[in-house]
């Protein structure tokens, strides 16, 4: 789990926080980058990789059944072509009411080169011949309608990859809502998402097509982030501010504590959407450093459920999956998107 000793501290504030719902349904969306393994390990193979971790999905199915929150599953084109993992997929979307939604890899979706040219970091997507990300954006969608009998409309960027190249492309191909931005996250040669809201926008005002829905992560210390922003050039110096100056609804990055002052912070700055997320291969134990084996991902399993039936408790839930927001959007005024030169 990410180590963070001042936000740590910081949690000691939750204790004075209200125990009851604040009032206006909250909006939470739970959802998975259901993908193959490997992506911890430093190198992205463009074939030949496992997907043992889809079938753990399962085991998330007593957070629908029980709790009532359904789950929207981003797919990558790897698990599409799986035929054991479309089983599960339709298990869980037939069972347990999950929506299956795409989830670009480039680097391992069709028309691919080598398998050996694509095992280092791959190439950010503004640097993709416009005609070769555009292949493999159809590939993957083309991949996800044969499979769910109608078009995907929900849709995440592999490694929030999410800049002005692609953008445009998601309108055409269909999405009505993206979940690529994560804010207070600033990548070397991609996606500057530092200053992006924390809550749902509509990325083109005067259409209202596109929905985003960013990750949910927030500051403690919103003055902390725009001071850093504005006096911090170094990519990667900018982008460890995540590290210690962030708190999310990410239950591998950070407790539960944690988890919880998010959620807090978040509704009492206004929020009314909170999305958290985490990465299919990460319930397998030994696929990712913070769950090296069975012990931890049973850990990471209970903390999920601790922390879904807590918001239950504190807050007026209202669960939904991205399209069902996106279906309930025009009712709910999400603003426009405020005018800034990040990747967003």
């Amino acid at each position: 789990m990410r180590k963070n000793t001042a936000i740590e501290s910081i949690q000691k504030i939750e204790g004075n926080f209200p125990a009851t719902s604040l009032g206006a349904p909250l909006y939470v969306i739970v959802s998975l980058d259901v993908e193959e393994e490997g992506l911890f390990s430093g190198r992205y193979p463009a074939a030949g990789c496992g997907v043992r971790n889809v079938a753990l999905l399962p085991r998330l199915a007593p957070f629908t059944r029980k709790l009532g929150f359904p789950l929207t599953l981003f797919c990558t084109y790897t698990v599409f072509d799986n035929a054991d993992a479309r089983r599960v997929l339709a298990f869980m979307r037939d069972a347990c009411g999950a929506e299956i939604a795409a989830h670009l890899h480039h680097w391992s979706t069709p028309p691919l080169r080598s398998a050996g040219a694509e095992t280092k970091i791959p190439e950010r997507t503004h640097c993709l011949r416009d005609s070769l990300l555009r292949r493999r954006l159809d590939n993957l969608l083309t991949a996800g309608r044969r499979f769910q009998g109608a078009p995907l409309t929900s849709f995440r960027m592999g490694r929030w990859d999410l800049k002005s190249t692609l953008r445009p492309l998601l309108g055409e191909f269909g999405i009505t809502l993206d979940s690529s931005v994560c804010p207070l996250r600033a990548f070397r040669d991609g996606a500057d998402h530092f200053l992006a809201p924390a809550d749902p926008y509509w990325v083109d005002d005067a259409g209202r097509d596109l929905l985003e829905s960013p990750v949910t992560q927030i500051t403690p210390a919103p003055w902390l982030a725009r001071l850093w922003h504005q006096h911090v050039r170094q990519p990667a110096l900018l982008d460890s501010f995540h590290c210690w100056g962030a708190v999310s609804a990410n239950p591998v990055w950070h407790s539960e504590g944690i988890m919880r002052l998010a959620a807090r912070l978040h509704v009492l700055r206004g929020g009314r959407v909170l999305h958290l997320f985490w990465h299919s291969s990460e319930m397998l134990p030994g696929a990712s450093p913070n769950v090296p084996d069975q012990a931890a991902s049973r850990a990471l399993f209970k903390k999920i459920r601790s922390f879904l039936r807590w918001l239950k408790e504190n807050f007026t839930v209202c669960a939904v999956t991205a399209a069902q927001l996106r279906g309930a959007a025009a009712s709910l005024n999400f603003p426009g998107r405020p005018p800034d030169s990040g990747d967003w």
